[in-house]
């Protein structure tokens, strides 16, 4: 009987869209107001949009090398045992798999729910079903043809994608205030707070990466997968600046900051009136149960990709795919319970805070991968080469390097916190190591 295998269908525009999707779900709406009270200046804000753009697209140009020469289902995951060894190559799976994914899943479908309560008046107690509801959806929706989750992806980008053009085109032609050169009275501007509003930015340009999770179902990947990454940081950096600048342009310095992070519903009212300002808050759900597709269709290939070694308890059930969708269904359920439980019993956003050390951490470990395996190569790239090496990929490691110091600081019980939760993978580790080692069998990913 022929062994099943995932399916290599998906295209560009599946691609490119679930790089834009998975990135833009509610910051680009909400983070206006905390970068502006962080820098003090209209011009700063921008700044600090733009640096953070700069170096996720950087990260972006860098991943793409390794991706288009390891263009394989699990993402990081493989990147980092074939460039470090299947020891923190487990590592860096095991803290996405048990935490990373369903903590920040379960945070983002928990934000919706709020909103969903808010926006139909409803009591906080349908939070958490409204949540849990949403990702058992999509997870269903998922465990069909990846054909399914892709074209959900485009549909969902397409419909986020017009609230922000709104915004935009109405701040460039109708908006009256000075978004240049304005300033927010009583902030004091400083390069610590600088720095700061940009890491804030970093986080909401976050989320790219997981399209190389799927880099064993995209079609030609080592030509689409770097090009889909490269092309979706770059209008993603377009769209956070250019709504930014429009928001800018349509309400004043001092009203944005005293607005908060209700600054973009404020506008969405006056700007379009009572019913215009709804629309924008169904496109802002819309966008993000786009984002929570996008994570909740590339998570699941972690598992698979690390069952597939066996490297994880219950590996042939985790590893196995759907003879008809060829699709990894247990995976997925995997994800969807871890997620409903983490939902119902602790705090996700604090959980998803605590994992950013060690995963800036793994990502700073793959951009070095860079210059190891151009070593290997002697010296030049297989396939998509980044431009300006070697500038760009230290550009990478210093702005990701920036993230992982500036954690350590501000959270340093987080950090160690996270640096308990991946210590518990190392003896999982071994165990399952002398577990298999007379099952040399593994599947082709």
């Amino acid at each position: 009987m022929e062994e099943t295998q995932l399916n290599r269908s998906l295209g560009f525009w599946s691609a490119l869209a679930l790089v834009i999707g998975t990135v833009i779900g509610s910051g680009i709406f909400f983070k206006q107001a905390s970068v502006l009270q962080m820098t003090g200046s209209t011009n700063l804000a921008l700044m600090a949009w733009l640096l953070g753009g700069i170096i996720t697209l950087a990260d972006g140009l860098t991943l793409s090398e390794i991706g288009a020469q390891i263009p394989h289902t699990g993402g990081l995951y493989h990147y980092m045992t074939h460039i470090y060894g299947e020891f923190w190559g487990f590592l860096s799976g095991w803290m996405q798999i048990i935490v990373y994914a369903p903590a920040i899943v379960g945070s983002i479908a928990g934000y919706l729910g709020l909103l969903v309560t808010n926006f139909f008046g409803l009591g906080a107690g349908w939070k958490a079903p409204i949540a849990i509801g949403t990702i058992t959806l999509i997870a269903l929706l998922n465990m069909l043809a990846n054909r399914y989750g892709a074209a959900f992806a485009i549909v969902t980008t397409i419909c986020k994608l017009l609230p922000i053009a709104a915004i935009i085109i109405f701040g460039l032609f109708f908006g009256h205030e000075q978004a240049l050169g304005a300033t927010v009275a009583g902030i004091h501007q400083s390069v610590g707070n600088f720095g700061v509003a940009v890491l804030g930015t970093i986080f909401a340009y976050d989320g790219w990466i997981l399209i190389t999770n799927l880099g064993g179902e995209i079609k030609r990947p080592e030509k689409l997968l770097p090009l889909a990454i490269i092309l979706g940081i770059l209008l993603i950096i377009i769209l956070y600046v250019g709504v930014t600048f429009g928001i800018f342009r349509s309400l004043s310095a001092n009203r944005i900051n005293a607005l908060g992070q209700n600054a973009t519903a404020y506008f969405a009212l006056n700007a379009f009136g009572p019913l215009g300002g709804r629309l924008v808050n169904i496109g802002i759900m819309i966008s993000i149960i786009g984002a929570l597709n996008g994570k909740i269709m590339t998570f699941p290939r972690i598992y698979y990709a690390m069952a597939a070694k066996k490297q994880l308890p219950f590996s042939k059930q985790l590893g196995h795919l759907n003879r008809h969708t060829q699709t990894p269904v247990v995976a997925t359920l995997t994800l969807l319970v871890l997620t409903s439980i983490m939902i119902l019993v602790v705090d996700t956003d604090r959980l998803s805070e605590l994992c950013i050390f060690v995963m800036y951490s793994f990502y700073i470990a793959a951009f070095i991968g860079v210059f190891v395996l151009r070593r290997r190569n002697g010296g030049k790239p297989t396939g998509f080469s980044i431009p300006l090496y070697p500038f760009v990929p230290i550009v990478a490691i210093i702005g990701t390097g920036f993230v992982v110091v500036s954690e350590l600081f501000f959270d340093f019980t987080g950090t160690a916190i996270s640096i308990i939760f991946i210590a518990l993978g190392i003896p999982l580790y071994y165990w399952l190591k002398h577990h298999y080692r007379n099952d040399g069998s593994v599947t082709k990913l």
